[in-house]
């Protein structure tokens, strides 16, 4: 691997504009490794939540050094209603139907299953390999964007190494606290289930030819998280909060909703 490209002053701010990108990009792993690590027990969570990461970036890392067959995803495969669908496409459209689904099947579960159907359901717990294969698919999808943006990027493949590691293991100090804190607050996990998603449909718009600016998307996703929070400050003091449906083993298993 050549690491010349560091010798220069352009190699550095390229490797550090890109892992400040690459650490942005990762926000969509983080939200959804939080929410499907919270299906398992406690003690599980934060291997599930190593675990998860690694795997991203081993799927990052696998994907850069096999950089011409991810390349060669953008070929025309099939065409249809006009437009020619990928490799590439295919990934994204299958990922982003998976998102909108997954999200949209969790804030029913937590808002609108009755505590009855929980306490039957309790046995039906996700294991933890059905979690880690659930994120390692996700991984795919969300890896393969961030190679493709690497790619855009920088020349060097040591740069976009380094600028891999370097935002993973950012996620890796960062990932339990975010998740943490989502779990805390109820608002805040659903607004998360929300964000899922609008990644979600970003990505269907994005394999079917409609691309959609990233930076649209996390400006609105940075707006509600600065709403919500001004919101939970204002909210602190005058009620207690909410308590989602939990299926976690000793949780809760209904809606609680405080006084005002």
């Amino acid at each position: 691997m050549d690491f010349s490209p560091l010798l220069h002053a352009d190699g550095w701010i390229t490797l550090a504009t890109l892992s400040a990108l690459e650490i942005v990009l990762g926000i969509d792993n983080i939200v959804f490794l939080s929410i499907m690590v919270e299906r398992l027990p406690e003690k599980q969570q934060p291997v599930a939540r190593r675990v998860g990461l690694l795997l991203a970036l081993g799927m990052r890392l696998l994907l850069l050094l096999t950089i011409s067959w991810v390349m060669s995803l953008k070929a025309t495969l099939f065409t249809l209603f006009g437009h020619g669908f990928s490799g590439r496409d295919l990934i994204l459209l299958v990922g982003g139907l998976f998102l909108v689904g997954k999200a949209t099947h969790e804030i029913f579960d937590k808002l609108e299953v009755s505590e009855e159907e929980h306490a039957q359901g309790g046995k039906e717990r996700s294991s933890f390999t059905s979690v880690i294969i659930q994120i390692m698919l996700l991984d795919i999808v969300f890896s393969l964007d961030s190679v493709i943006t690497a790619v855009g990027m920088a020349q060097a493949v040591s740069i976009m190494v380094i600028a891999m590691v370097l935002a993973v293991g950012v996620m890796l100090v960062f990932a339990g606290r975010i998740g943490a804190f989502i779990n805390r607050h109820p608002s805040m996990k659903i607004l998360a289930l929300s964000f899922l998603i609008l990644i979600g449909v970003v990505l269907i718009a994005d394999g079917t030819g409609q691309h959609v600016s990233k930076g649209y998307v996390y400006f609105a996703m940075f707006f509600s998280l600065a709403v919500e929070l001004i919101n939970m400050r204002l909210k602190l003091r005058q009620r207690s909060p909410v308590k989602l449906h939990n299926k976690v083993p000793g949780g809760e298993h209904h809606a609680v909703v405080g006084e005002g």
